[in-house]
């Protein structure tokens, strides 16, 4: 669910635990899965609230509340992440739209779903477990806005606004993000070689940013299947099966890590 606009009182003491337990949970779950680690997350969400009662007089009362702690998280979560990596001399890379598009014109792509056996609940479960890993192995830059969107599920509007990016920058980060986890799928799975196109290529890569967009607004795919080749079916089922498994990654914050956070927040007020 995305924040949503939220009055909040004039004094931290007061302001920051209604915050927090509102969008704690959330926080929480977004530095899951920028970081990685559970531990680093509960340290990001303390850090986050903290900072935020230390930083009370720069939020203005025209923002909305949740997109401003999730920056300051994302930026926190950001910089554990980079200093873990600062040990390995191997560096993720991103390769562009075009490399990770599936709509080749030879055919030679693997597709891990059959029109004949769709997604199953097992498939779900390990695409699932796919999708986990492969988000921790995007660069931060891409990692962070697929989070937000995804899993999240905030407003594309409300990401951009929280990265302090340009609306279509984020946009290209996120299609980029998907067509990557869509090719761990691809990997991870038990594939079948993909069928030829039926199409001219360029109307299937076409479709294929129809159907992101789509998935922007979360939205049904405007398209009839009557148009789409079986190429591109089974290629936007794979796209909606690793966006599925994004939605199931919003795991709960423990109990334990609640309470240990409202605590710090409760004693260590500005200090």
């Amino acid at each position: 669910m995305p924040a949503t606009m939220t009055r909040v009182s004039t004094d931290p003491s007061r302001a920051i635990p209604a915050l927090f337990k509102e969008f704690g949970p959330r926080t929480y779950a977004m530095a899951l899965r920028i970081t990685g680690s559970a531990t680093e997350a509960e340290d990001v969400v303390q850090e986050t609230f903290m900072q935020a009662y230390r930083r009370w007089e720069t939020f203005e009362g025209r923002a909305d509340p949740g997109t401003w702690l999730y920056a300051i998280a994302a930026r926190f979560a950001k910089k554990r992440f980079r200093k873990r990596k600062d040990g390995s001399t191997k560096r993720s890379k991103m390769r562009s739209f075009t490399d990770l598009s599936p709509m080749k014109d030879d055919g030679s792509i693997d597709l891990a779903i059959d029109r004949k056996q769709p997604a199953d609940p097992l498939m779900r479960e390990e695409a699932r477990e796919l999708v986990q890993e492969a988000i921790l192995e995007l660069p931060p830059q891409y990692r962070v806005p697929l989070v937000m969107k995804d899993i999240l599920e905030m407003p594309l509007e409300e990401c951009a606004a929280a990265l302090g990016l340009k609306l279509e920058t984020v946009k290209t980060r996120i299609h980029r993000a998907r067509l990557a986890l869509r090719q761990r799928l691809a990997h991870g799975l038990r594939t079948r070689k993909a069928p030829a196109p039926e199409y001219d290529k360029q109307l299937c890569f076409d479709l294929l940013q129809a159907k992101l967009a789509a998935m922007d607004s979360g939205r049904g795919f405007p398209i009839g299947r009557e148009v789409m080749c079986e190429r591109c079916r089974l290629v936007f089922a794979e796209l909606d099966l690793g966006q599925d498994a994004c939605a199931r990654l919003d795991e709960r914050m423990p109990a334990e890590v609640r309470r240990r956070i409202e605590r710090a927040i409760r004693d260590g007020g500005g200090n």
